[in-house]
């Protein structure tokens, strides 16, 4: 498979694909006679799995961590799987934040007609509305980060 037809597969511009092989986010791509890179199937592992961290937030500096462990010779396994997990734990904790953002979201719009129509009644003022921080369901929780 060519660049082009990666590039397409992975709705990725040819530039970045390039970029992530300059500085070691993926390792180095074999090349034809003439230069031109030839992408085998481990070679698409590698640029899915860093436009997938990527789109989760992973740094280049993480990405480039974890293929330049991959190339090592030595027993790096563990490190490479704590990079893997570390980032589960940074995911796991962002999506928490997204889950209470929309439920407050979810609330709000639920109750969006309803307290404009208490405003507009004079039955709510400023002094005399809920107080979202101290609601159950928006306080932060808890919950398992890593996996084990």
């Amino acid at each position: 498979m060519n660049s082009k037809e990666v590039a397409l597969m992975f709705d990725l511009p040819i530039d970045t694909i390039r970029y992530y092989e300059r500085v070691g986010v993926i390792p180095p791509i074999t090349r034809d006679k003439n230069g031109y890179r030839i992408y085998a199937k481990r070679d698409l592992n590698w640029i899915f799995l860093a436009k997938s961290l990527r789109k989760a937030g992973l740094s280049i500096e993480s990405l480039v961590e974890f293929a330049t462990l991959a190339q090592s010779k030595d027993n790096v396994r563990d490190a490479q799987k704590q990079i893997l997990q570390d980032q589960l734990t940074e995911i796991n904790a962002k999506l928490e934040e997204m889950m209470q953002a929309r439920d407050l979201l979810e609330y709000k719009i639920e109750t969006f007609d309803d307290h404009v129509a208490k405003i507009n009644a004079g039955e709510m003022n400023d002094d005399e509305v809920e107080e979202l921080w101290t609601m159950k369901h928006f306080k932060k929780q808890e919950i398992p980060l890593a996996v084990e």
